[in-house]
């Protein structure tokens, strides 16, 4: 079972933010093979959603209010520890990063930012109808996603364009 905490960065304990700083290295820059600066000093004006198994850090979620990074409240810097990602946490995580969200910034729009073969991942999983958004970053295509939140069902709204 994921455990869920939702925590300031001053709240983070040290073996907490080195562990969610190996696990973006692990996957974002090692296993992507895409060398950017992950440490962008939004982590601390970020709240960080830490899913745990056995006490380790398997996924994780990085939220921004609206106006802290961009105009919508967001969700950023997705990703699950690739031996447990058959266990379905990146929806698990999703799911409660939307509810942190709507918790603590009390909004029901909410903008993603992802690599474009993901796209999938959010429309299946977060269940949802679609535009797009593409551009491109460090030399990955991404999409940009702007996710609207009612009671029952998530919307993704998205913007068809090319930026490359």
């Amino acid at each position: 079972m994921l455990k869920i905490y939702v925590k300031k960065y001053n709240e983070l304990t040290i073996n907490e933010l080195y562990s969610l700083l190996q696990l973006r290295s692990e996957v974002f820059i090692v296993e992507q093979d895409c060398v950017y600066q992950d440490l962008d000093g939004k982590d601390q004006i970020s709240l960080h959603v830490i899913g745990k198994k056995n006490n380790k850090i398997v996924a994780y979620t990085r939220l921004f209010k609206q106006g802290d990074y961009f105009k919508e409240a967001s969700i950023g810097r997705v990703v699950v520890d690739k031996n447990v990602r058959h266990l379905k946490y990146g929806s698990f995580i999703m799911k409660e990063s939307i509810t942190a969200i709507q918790n603590h910034f009390n909004t029901k729009k909410i903008q993603i930012s992802a690599q474009l073969y993901l796209e999938g991942f959010y429309n299946s999983k977060i269940t949802l109808t679609q535009k797009k958004f593409k551009y491109q970053l460090s030399y990955i295509l991404k999409v940009f996603i702007i996710v609207l939140v009612s009671k029952l069902s998530v919307t993704l709204i998205l913007k068809m364009e090319y930026l490359i």
